[in-house]
């Protein structure tokens, strides 16, 4: 469905019924067993690994259009499919599967005087509504995750990757069809037309619960801005990696490196270095030569500048940057009282990392610092919901509120309270 060929009412009429379809395959949903979803989730696996090479051609058609739109090498990447990242995804599923169903997982449960026993339990949120940039693999991500923990979802990709996703999706659904759940329980827009994500983030008419944005600061931005429902933020991954004086100089070396360069599309990837000033002499020359044999460019302070020729100087808006590209801002610092106000001044609260083998320090960086994820000794990139054994992610929940870090399916959860009693009445 083209944008162009839409009128208004076509769009709103499509939208709403996505929502009332949404709403009646939530309640179906709710009360499916683990048996039934985890039939759906191998199934969808196996159809992503029959339908690859139909996935691939049309993941082509969206990288030949991105080409053509002007893309960052970045972006391009995020959107790349090949039959390794096809075969990630289905695997991915399959680990999904195996994880333990958290819909009825009683969290809590205790006694009262008076002899009512409680229990708080796992229930899903409902209808979510997901709108998310670029990357394909999203699609199986995010309809896995929800579909294990009992929610159904509307999934509302980029326009860049609107074949991948939509071939990605058929692959979803047919799995739903073959464990006999409505097919209605994972759906995804039917349109790139910008008006469909403002009627999402209006809620359709009281049928979308909550909503999971996952890209850039625009889409962010918007989302802040317009959405009349409760939102699990996924805010830019402006990532530091704090190299303290105590740090072993070749462990730095391959963890930023690794941090930065390993994927640089990513939101886990490293955007600003932090280096001790008594470091310097033995610890930048290894991290400079591994960053810019892997085709790192560096953007570093006068300090940095003064010992690498090869460094641009950095402005105060490189501190403010995610690059997503093979860029890295490098700061020195007097030490870690220095390297905790400049993450607290400039991060965006997702992930953080210290290279270090004092104790005390390590200490201090988890302590004072609130990002979602900090880290001692590991590359940044490990911040990624199946690196954390959740099977995938949704994304990286920046906020405080409900779901915080890698956003899986437990997270994907409310939960609600059974009080059993034997005849109690209130005095």
């Amino acid at each position: 469905m083209s944008a162009a060929s839409e009128s208004n009412g076509d769009i709103v009429q499509t939208m709403q019924g996505l929502g009332r379809q949404a709403r009646a395959a939530a309640a179906v949903l709710a009360r499916a067993t683990p048996d039934q979803k985890d039939a759906a989730l191998r199934a969808a696996a196996a159809e992503l690994e029959r339908r690859s090479d139909a996935i691939l051609a049309a993941n082509a058609l969206d990288m030949e259009a991105g080409r053509q739109k002007g893309l960052s090498q970045a972006m391009l990447d995020r959107l790349y499919l090949d039959a390794g990242r096809v075969a990630a995804m289905a695997r991915g599923l399959v680990e999904i599967e195996a994880l333990a169903d958290p819909i009825g997982h009683v969290m809590a449960e205790w006694v009262r005087p008076n002899g009512l026993r409680i229990q708080r339990v796992r229930v899903p949120l409902g209808v979510i509504g997901i709108i998310y940039e670029s990357r394909p693999n999203v699609t199986a991500d995010a309809g896995a995750l929800c579909l294990k923990s009992g929610n159904a979802v509307i999934l509302r990709g980029g326009s860049e990757s609107f074949h991948s996703s939509t071939a990605i999706h058929a692959c979803l659904v047919a799995g739903l069809e073959a464990a006999g759940l409505p097919p209605a329980a994972i759906q995804m827009v039917p349109t790139r037309s910008r008006d469909a994500v403002g009627l999402l983030l209006r809620g359709l008419d009281g049928c979308v619960d909550v909503l999971v944005p996952r890209g850039g600061k625009n889409l962010i931005a918007r989302v802040q801005a317009d959405a009349r429902v409760p939102v699990i933020g996924h805010l830019e991954g402006l990532c530091h990696v704090y190299v303290h004086a105590s740090a072993e100089p070749a462990m730095a070396a391959q963890l930023v490196t690794n941090a930065k360069m390993r994927r640089t599309g990513i939101c886990g990837a490293a955007e600003t270095l932090l280096i001790d000033r008594a470091a310097l002499p033995t610890h930048w020359a290894p991290i400079a030569e591994s960053l810019l044999a892997a085709g790192c460019e560096l953007r570093g302070d006068p300090e940095i500048c003064a010992l690498e020729p090869r460094a641009k100087p950095a402005s105060d808006e490189d501190w403010r940057t995610e690059y997503l590209d093979a860029i890295l801002s490098v700061r020195t610092v007097a030490g870690i009282d220095e390297a905790i106000e400049h993450i607290a001044c400039y991060g965006s609260g997702h992930t953080e990392a210290i290279v270090a083998e004092d104790a005390l320090a390590v200490s201090r960086f988890f302590h004072d610092l609130d990002s979602a994820i900090l880290l001692h000794n590991a590359s940044t990139q490990f911040a990624d919901g199946g690196e954390f054994g959740m099977g995938a992610e949704i994304g990286i929940a920046t906020g405080r509120i409900h779901a915080r870090g890698p956003v899986g399916a437990e997270q994907l959860t409310s939960y609600k309270y059974l009080v059993y009693g034997s005849g109690q009445t209130r005095p």
